[in-house]
């Protein structure tokens, strides 16, 4: 299991834009074809205008094919031509359990 966290940080001001954006075109999609979503989040102290969402997958072949999915989906495509104007900058990275956690989804 692993979590992918993406951060995107709009342009001052741009945030609530995006999440307007996001809840009207985007979200049903990715939630169809992502699956399951950890958390969906916007910065409010600390470095601001940013979003934060994770997604968690049973390994990196899923991410990869779902993420590959995702891209060729045109709805999301076509959000994503609206939606990019409004970033500044987008990171990804890879989030890797401890061996101790079990996340509260295993065995649902």
């Amino acid at each position: 299991m692993l979590v992918e966290e993406r951060t995107y940080t709009t342009h001052p001001g741009k945030w609530r834009d995006y999440l307007a954006l996001y809840e009207a075109e985007g979200l049903a999609i990715q939630r169809r074809i992502l699956g399951r979503m950890v958390g969906y989040y916007h910065t409010d102290i600390g470095e601001l205008n940013q979003i934060v969402h994770l997604w968690a997958y049973e390994d990196l072949n899923e991410r990869a094919e779902r993420r590959a999915r995702l891209m060729q989906d045109p709805g999301f495509r076509s959000y994503v031509a609206r939606m990019l104007p409004l970033l500044q900058s987008q990171s990804s990275r890879i989030l890797l359990p401890a061996p101790f956690f079990e996340p509260l989804w295993h065995g649902a």
